[in-house]
């Protein structure tokens, strides 16, 4: 369920087709989720223009929309699982707000317009590239080096990094086999 202006909206799951073929599609639960933008709300976290990478089913974008983003960009690399994410965008209403990019994380961060303020990365948590990427990410210009914020999902059997490349560690959230990094500017 989602909070903020579309609260008590369900999303639609990945497909059967997708959560076979990627067992890696793992959607942040509603108490993961509600955990980490209560936290970032805390924290003045800005929402404006938001980034969802590994986006999934686009939960965690379109939670930063309703608590209100103006704009939010998702890449996620499975076809069905990004036609997932336009529905749900659609049933929200926030298709004119968004974009979808379908392409690997890897690929796609070279062509990422920036800055944005949010940055939400939910990898499989055996991606042990995704900090790298991140890192790569922060270091290009496309987070807000003043007021951007980074927030990474990841296994509570993983130490978090202290740091992602000019954005340090500030808290993280433990929930069940989920831990939830969040990064801001030193």
């Amino acid at each position: 369920m989602i909070a903020g202006s579309v609260r008590g909206r369900g999303l639609k799951g990945p497909p059967g087709r997708a959560r076979r073929a990627a067992s890696d599609v793992r959607p942040s639960s509603d108490l993961v989720r509600g955990a980490l933008f209560d936290a970032l709300s805390a924290l003045g976290a800005d929402f404006t223009r938001t980034l969802d990478l590994y986006a999934g089913t686009g939960a965690l974008g379109i939670e930063a929309m309703s608590r209100g983003g103006q704009s939010c960009h998702f890449v996620e690399k499975d076809r069905a699982l990004a036609a997932v994410i336009r529905e749900n965008l659609a049933a929200t209403g926030f298709s004119a707000a968004a974009q979808v990019t379908v392409a690997p994380v890897e690929r796609a961060i070279g062509r990422l317009a920036g800055p944005f303020t949010l940055v939400l990365a939910d990898p499989p948590y055996a991606d042990s590239a995704a900090i790298t990427l991140l890192e790569r990410l922060a270091e290009s210009g496309a987070i807000d080096g003043d007021h951007g914020t980074i927030a990474f999902e990841h296994s509570t059997r993983e130490e978090a990094a202290a740091a992602i490349g000019a954005f340090s560690l500030i808290r993280s959230l433990r929930h069940g086999d989920s831990s939830v990094s969040i990064y801001r500017p030193d």
